[in-house]
């Protein structure tokens, strides 16, 4: 029988294990999984410059003062257009190399503003290199400090075409006849601020699979063996863009349908309630639109079906009635 007691190899061999077993929950296993998440369509890879910056971000420690989070609350609608995925930290968040994980950016603190959209919120370079020389200069109740040896000041014959000059008033320079100019730091910085921008998410339908004139057959009611419309082109028109052709979802944005609890149950109201009226009760992934006042009761039929099918293991089907019934319960 192990026993510990008064043996120190056994004392030893338990905190190594206890210990191990601790980082695999805390650190392994969460890294891991944010390493299959995958980038949103409509997300661009971050260029040179602004991997550059996002260094200089890191280095400066901004992510003390700004968070990178919209959440699912009132107050954070300002901050963006919808709440944070993971999707979105996907460029940000890939490993630097195999030992080291890429820093958080998230931040927990809003001394500042939260900068998750602020390229499409404050979109002009000349603010955002005045803000960072002295931010008094664009928003005169700002507390951040100053960055002035991102910049240096230039005579005027020595400036070179690709110098990025700042207008600031002449009584704050020391040379009277410079101009300030942004060094590379500043340059790189403010390159990343302005590529923080929510990406659009897909929408139902906007990824055309299937040829226009099946679709119309299939919501025309071109039959099925029970009658419905053809729930494959249905669901390929209507949820691939997010789930998935294959039902796979994108790990971080929206769930997989493969062996979803939802899918494969076989009381069928949470799942026709779903396309119904969408869910938003998960914060991992995003919002899905309702369906109800796009489909009729045999095109919301036909895709449960089709899911149920292919990714519920077979779980039981519904009919065009059960999903009328449906409906007006939960309308009343």
């Amino acid at each position: 029988m192990f026993r510990i007691g008064n043996n120190l190899r056994n004392l030893a061999l338990s905190s190594f294990l206890g210990f191990f077993a601790l980082s695999m929950i805390v650190s392994i296993i969460p890294a891991t999984n944010i390493q299959k998440t995958q980038p949103l369509e409509s997300m661009e890879p971050l260029d040179y410059g602004q991997k550059e910056g996002l260094k200089i971000y890191v280095r400066e420690n901004c992510m003390a003062c700004h968070t990178q989070q919209v959440r699912s609350i009132e107050m954070d609608k300002m901050w963006g257009d919808r709440p944070s995925l993971a999707s979105d930290f996907y460029y940000s968040k890939k490993r630097q190399d195999i030992w080291r994980q890429s820093p958080s950016l998230l931040g927990s603190e809003r001394t500042g503003p939260d900068l998750t959209n602020v390229g499409k919120r404050q979109a002009d370079i000349g603010w955002h290199m005045l803000h960072l020389y002295n931010p008094r200069l664009v928003v005169k109740e700002s507390i951040m400090p100053a960055y002035p040896w991102m910049f240096e000041e230039k005579e005027e014959f020595l400036l070179k075409e690709e110098d990025v000059v700042l207008n600031v008033p002449k009584e704050m320079l020391k040379n009277k006849n410079a101009k300030v100019v942004a060094k590379a730091d500043a340059v790189y910085l403010v390159q990343y601020l302005l590529s923080l921008k929510q990406a659009d998410l897909p929408e139902p339908g906007s990824v055309e699979f299937i040829p226009s004139t099946r679709v119309e057959k299939a919501a025309a009611g071109d039959a099925s063996k029970d009658g419905l419309p053809d729930g494959e082109i249905l669901y390929k028109n209507t949820c691939s863009a997010c789930h998935q052709p294959g039902g796979d979802g994108l790990p971080g944005a929206f769930p997989s349908l493969k062996n979803s609890p939802i899918v494969k149950n076989q009381n069928f109201f949470q799942h026709v309630n779903v396309v119904l009226n969408g869910y938003n009760a998960n914060p991992n992934y995003g919002a899905m639109p309702p369906q109800g006042e796009n489909l009729s009761d045999a095109e919301i039929a036909a895709i449960v079906n089709y899911e149920r099918e292919h990714f519920g293991e077979g779980a039981q089907p519904v009919t065009e009635a059960d999903v009328k019934q449906i409906r007006d319960s939960l309308s009343k």
